[in-house]
């Protein structure tokens, strides 16, 4: 289960910041997560609470925005939502994605501190 380095991580982050910061609680954490990260969400949220204890991050919560894909669209050059997962193609026109611009995500975005 990779969600549980990937919550380590993320509370590592969290607490170096709120050491550089000098806070000392937080109360949540915010991260924008991506479809095509390939991380699973329930898991990475079970993890998190497991890998919190015993921390200043113990009684916070991780809240997770989750992000569309959005594709580039190789025929008519706009980005997209995707028409269906997990074929990559574009929603108006049905032309194959360029690349993908948004879904890939997993990223802190914000700490709610207490005090």
């Amino acid at each position: 289960m990779h969600e549980l380095t990937i919550a380590l991580n993320i509370v590592d982050g969290a607490l170096e910041e709120m050491q550089r910061r000098g806070i000392s609680q937080a109360s949540a954490i915010h991260l924008r997560l991506g479809r095509l990260s390939g991380v699973d969400k329930d898991a990475l949220l079970f993890s998190y609470g497991v890998a919190s204890e015993e921390t200043p991050l113990a009684k916070s919560r991780l809240i997770i925005e989750d992000v569309d894909v959005v594709v580039l669209c190789s025929a008519c050059g706009s980005e997209r939502p995707i028409e269906s997962f997990p074929i990559l193609i574009c929603a108006e026109c049905g032309a194959l994605a360029a690349r993908v611009v948004h879904g890939e995500e997993l990223e802190i975005t914000g700490m709610e501190i207490d005090g």
